[in-house]
This record gives structure tokens, sequence and C-alpha cells, in this order.
């Protein structure tokens, strides 16, 4: 593990961003539980997401499909038959590499050789990714279905049942958020690679056109990117890469990778895939429902193609954090942009054991706390010296500082600090909700 990687890790533990799942028991690989922080910073990107793709567009409808669907679903999508990954076993320690993952395999190379040891591999096997589960009250008649791979699929079993409720005209689009399950070989990178995470996919549908697919594909390529942008993401260390034929998914004709640097290299951020008729036509033929689409403008039926646009919650979130870091010689700061940090302000007395400064300091919380769905969580902190305090708040990134001190008291006014400059500004009490709105 990288030494930046190392730290991200670190401070998530220590700050309560990411804890390892089922930690008091040895935990479980490939699995995460996150903290207070972390589940603000999720919620946080989730929301940024969901108002972006969904709300701020009027031919975008948004659904929550079951993790749990009928097993032929996974028949029809292809999963059950393609959904593989290949495996290689080493056969001095039976650790088990996906035969594509270079990089692990030479670092798992590297440590035998460090003994004195050659590896043997066997050779590349087959390994599919579904999660089973058994359903059913009766020990030894349960039926097998699976924690859903992929969200996909949630949406376009969904289709015909979102045509028939909202009537969209065409080209709209279908988007969703949820959770996923793949038995990865090597889960790896903290939360780079799980077995569990959330994925966040809009299925776009469009006349099935060339001149069609070129215009909203594109679209959507320059969508997506400008979104990661938004929210601060350096733009030297984020790119587009399209995948060979070799790498495509079975139900992918084109696809382009948004990609972020990593300390462990170049990584896929989100996806954009032409999946084609693919999902609909195979749903059709597997259900024997008809999925096509009736176009009452130009009176013409027909199964639309689909762009989709698929990021991983948990991905980015890191990738997020990873750009943020940074650390001088007296400080960690988190330069989350203002809508993902998870406290948007921290109220601080300026000394802690001073009842006038800690009542004046609450009642300055306390009117913020219920301005927050304006502003968004704010925190409050009293523990150690100011300094401490602040560099406390850097830490996790809150963007603003407001201190209570002796002035206060006199005129009424507070301190606001900024996180990334540290800067110091003297405001009125009553000014302080639209000043931390203006910076946010």
């Amino acid at each position: 593990m990288t030494d930046k990687l190392e730290k991200i890790v670190s401070l998530c533990k220590r700050r309560g961003f990411i804890f390892p799942g089922s930690e008091i028991y040895g935990g479980l690989r490939g699995t995460w539980d996150y903290g207070p922080l972390g589940s603000e910073l999720k919620f946080n990107l989730k929301q940024a997401w969901w108002d972006s793709v969904v709300r701020t567009n009027d031919n975008i409808f948004g659904v929550q499909a079951a993790i749990l669907m009928n097993p032929k679903v996974w028949e029809a999508s292809g999963h059950t038959e393609t959904f593989n990954d290949p495996l290689i076993e080493c056969k001095i320690c039976h650790e088990r590499i996906r035969a594509d993952q270079e990089g692990e395999i030479k670092y798992h190379e590297e440590w035998h050789k460090s003994k004195k040891e050659k590896v043997d591999w066997t050779e590349p096997k087959k390994f599919n990714l579904l999660v089973e589960a058994r359903l059913g009250v009766v020990e030894g008649e349960k039926s097998l279905a699976y924690l859903r791979g992929e969200i996909t699929q949630g949406v376009h079993v969904n289709f015909k049942n979102v045509v028939d409720s909202v009537h969209p005209k065409i080209p709209f689009g279908i988007a969703q958020i949820g959770k996923a399950f793949r038995n990865e070989i090597t889960p790896g990178n903290f939360t780079y690679r799980s077995r569990e995470f959330e994925q966040m996919e809009l299925q776009w549908y469009i006349k099935p056109s060339q001149e069609e697919w070129e215009r909203w594909f594109n679209f959507w390529k320059e969508q997506r990117m400008q979104w990661y942008l938004s929210l601060g993401m350096n733009k030297d260390k984020i790119k587009f890469r399209q995948q060979t034929s070799e790498e495509l998914a079975h139900y992918a004709r084109e696809a382009w990778d948004i990609e972020y640097e990593t300390p462990f290299g170049w990584q896929e951020c989100e996806g954009i895939h032409d999946r084609s008729d693919w999902d609909l036509s195979r749903h059709g033929k597997f259900s024997g429902q008809d999925l096509s689409f009736f176009d009452h403008e130009t009176n013409e039926r027909f199964v639309p193609w689909v762009i989709e646009t698929s990021g991983g919650v948990d991905r980015a979130l890191l990738f997020f954090l990873l750009d943020a870091y940074e650390e001088d010689d007296k400080r960690v700061v988190l330069k989350l942009h203002p809508k993902l940090a998870p406290y948007k302000a921290a109220v601080f007395p300026l000394v802690a054991n001073k009842p006038e400064l800690v009542v004046k300091a609450r009642e300055v919380y306390q009117s913020l706390v219920a301005s927050r769905y304006s502003l968004g969580p704010i925190a409050w902190d009293d523990r150690g010296n100011i300094g401490k305090r602040y560099y406390s708040q850097d830490e996790i990134g809150t963007p603003c500082c407001i201190t209570v001190d002796y002035q206060t008291l006199e005129d009424n006014t507070v301190t606001i600090r900024d996180r990334d400059t540290m800067k110091q500004e003297r405001v009125a009490v009553s000014e302080i909700s639209d000043t931390i709105q203006k910076k946010l």
C-alpha cells in the first residue's frame, strides 16, 4: 500500500470516516463500514449526483429496485454465463489472484523472490462473480437467488413500468443509486475493490440511430467528466480512456472510462457504455413481455438503444479523499468541495472553561443548527486549545470555523476562519448564516 493511501486509511479510521467491516471479529475482507463522518460524506456525494442527474432534468426519472430479483433476470442479462474473471492460484502459498491484474501478480512474485522462491501459477480458470443466496423457509428446499452483481438490470426490468406510469418522451433516462455485490477474487486498495459497494447509474434511452447515438454518447461523456470537475477534482489527475475490444463487457459495443490517477495507478472511476438494445431485447425475449417503445410523435415502435453512465460511489469517495488530502509542516487538511464536506462549519468558544463564552457560543451554534436545512450539518467543538480545534476541523474538511471570543460579548461579532487560506474575517452574528452560505 502506498504512503498516501496509508495516510488516508489511517485518517479515515481515526476520524470516523471508514472502518474495516466486522472489525471486532477480525473483519471480513472486502467489506467496509462508514462511520459518522463517512456517512455524511457519502450522503453528500450521492445527493450531489442525484441533484445533477435527476432533479435538474425533467426527462430523467429515479427508481430504487430490489437487491434480490428473479434468477431469470441474471440469465437474460448474460451474467450467469459471462460475468467471470480469470483466476490463477499460486502453487506455493495458494494465494488466488485475478489473472488480468499484472501489478498484483508482480507484487506477489517479488514477495516470493525475496524468500528465494520461484512462483508457479495454475492455468487461468473462469470464476463467476455473482454472490449466491438461498431463499425459502424449509432447509434443503431453498431456491437459488443472487445478490445483484450490478444495479443496471433493476432499471431495465422496470422499463415498461416507468413508461406506462410517467409517459416519457424519448430520449429519456432512468437513474438509480444502490448496492451491488461481487465475489471479488482479490479485493484491495482500501475501498477501491470491495465485495459490497454502491453504484450510481443512468440508463439513457434513445432512438436506434447512429446519429442519435453519437450525439448523446458524446453529450453524456462530457457531462459526467464535468460533474467530477465541478466538485473540485484536479483536472490534471482525471482523464478519459477508451476500452479495448478485449476489455469490453458482453453487453457493450463501445465503452469509455473516466480514470483518476491514484497512488496505485490510473483507475476507473466511472464508465460510459454503449449497451445498444442488448438489455431490453434480452429481457423481452426471456420474459415474453413487449419492451418496445411507441413514439406518439412519429408513430414509430422500436426497441430503444441505451447509453449508460455507471459510477462507483465508494470509488468516487475514495478518489475525492485522495484528491483533497494535503499536508504541510503544521497540519493535515482535506480540501473537500463544500458540497461534499461532512460539516459545513464548526463553532467554538475561544476558551472552553469560560462560562460566558460557552453560553454565547452555544447560542450561536443553536441558531446555525436551526438553519441546517439551508446550510447543512454544523459541528460544536470545545476540546483542547483553539489552534488544535482549527487543525482538527481542517483534517476532516470543515470549510469554516466560527470563534466566539471576548469581543463577541462586547459587539456581537465573531471571527470566521477559512479552511484553505486560514484567513479570518470579523462578521456580525446576524450575518453568519449569509456569510457561510456565500462561502459554500
